[in-house]
């Protein structure tokens, strides 16, 4: 059996990783993994690969950066000679970036068989393009592998099939615990001169959130306003940085501010925070599974579960960011979603072969 691996984003390889592990046992797979090369990331580098316990991908698509438009038909016009050339069994997509999309749309019209892992999330909010590349990928995929049990119940709601939905669980928590052992042995946080939850991990990159100055700012401000009680760690993502250029930066004061943090040391400062600030879904999920309390700065999450069963909690209003961040602390309690134990790339593998079964 042939599988063919889509990813476009960093946070894909994560949820590739254990899938590819997984299969990697089953004799007689072959997998071949694509990268459309919709983000370009500095940081995935050798180690990146090596931490992951991944191969480098077999082909790099090289699209770049372009429109929502321009990026999804490049992605569809480079990977369908692909997929015409390899005839795979199936094509595996993760996720909500464009790539995910643009791929479910080529093996639609080529008549391939399609999983999408991480199916069923939703926020409703179709200002989000990735609400959209949600959407379409869950109309045209074959088989739908949801991680928390939300998922199979926006799907049901929409009418797709009981027989294409299946319950795997989180293969995000599956790479953070396998990850784990090596993050912290890492020193990335000992390097940094941070104490064992002192601290408060900020990631932040979303539109919404980065391309308003005067939301930017205000997110800033509280920023700096923490940071005169506790650390404050910042890795900064590039659009970020991209958006501070021209803005007046003395607002964060003492925030420390790096760059793009390879994958042990992010995980490494976030099993270790005392809080994390961001608008990440993955980071949401992760400090979940970590029992660490997470601020998100957005009206809405595809990942109720995070709020419902998990530390999440949504920040609707900024002007009480600070005081949030300073009050909470981590209670020692740890109760972790159904699926999310680590064995998630274990199911979505025999879902796998198991629809090889006609």
């Amino acid at each position: 059996m042939k599988i063919v691996h889509v990813v476009g984003a960093r946070p894909n390889f994560m949820k590739l990783a254990p899938v590819a592990r997984a299969l990697s046992k089953h004799a007689g797979v072959t997998q071949l993994i694509v990268h459309t090369g919709q983000h370009y990331d500095e940081a995935m580098s050798e180690s990146f690969f090596r931490d992951l316990e991944i191969a480098k991908p077999d082909l790099n698509l090289e699209v770049g950066s372009a429109s929502h438009a321009v990026q999804t038909a490049r992605i569809m016009e480079r990977f369908e000679p692909v997929v015409l050339q390899e005839k795979p069994d199936w094509v595996v997509v993760y996720g909500d970036v464009n790539s995910t999309a643009a791929a479910a749309l080529v093996c639609s019209k080529l008549g391939v068989r399609l999983c999408h892992v991480e199916a069923g999330l939703r926020s409703g909010d179709r200002s989000m393009p990735e609400e959209i590349n949600r959407l379409v990928t869950d109309r045209l995929a074959d088989l739908l592998l949801t991680p928390s049990p939300d998922g199979g119940e926006n799907l049901l709601r929409e009418g797709v099939e009981p027989s294409r939905i299946q319950f795997v669980g989180n293969v995000m928590v599956d790479s953070l615990l396998h990850g784990l052992p090596a993050a912290r042995a890492s020193g990335f946080r000992e390097r940094l001169g941070v104490m064992e939850e002192s601290y408060a991990l900020v990631t932040l990159h979303r539109p919404s959130n980065v391309d308003i100055p005067e939301r930017l700012n205000r997110i800033c401000q509280s920023l700096g306003e923490i940071a005169e009680h506790m650390p404050v760690i910042f890795p900064m993502h590039p659009r970020t940085r991209s958006r501070l250029t021209n803005m007046d930066r003395s607002s964060l004061g003492k925030v420390t501010v790096l760059e793009p943090t390879p994958y042990h040391g992010t995980l490494d400062l976030t099993a270790s925070a005392r809080v994390v600030i961001t608008d990440s879904g993955g980071l949401q999920e992760e400090t979940t599974a970590l029992g660490v309390p997470c601020f998100t700065l957005r009206d809405n999450t595809e990942r109720p579960i995070t709020v419902t069963e998990g530390t999440n909690q949504l920040v609707l209003d900024l002007s009480k960011l600070t005081e949030l961040a300073l009050t909470s602390g981590r209670t020692g309690a740890l109760s972790r979603p159904k699926g999310w134990d680590g064995r998630a790339g274990e199911r979505v593998a025999a879902a796998l072969m198991n629809g090889t079964v006609q």
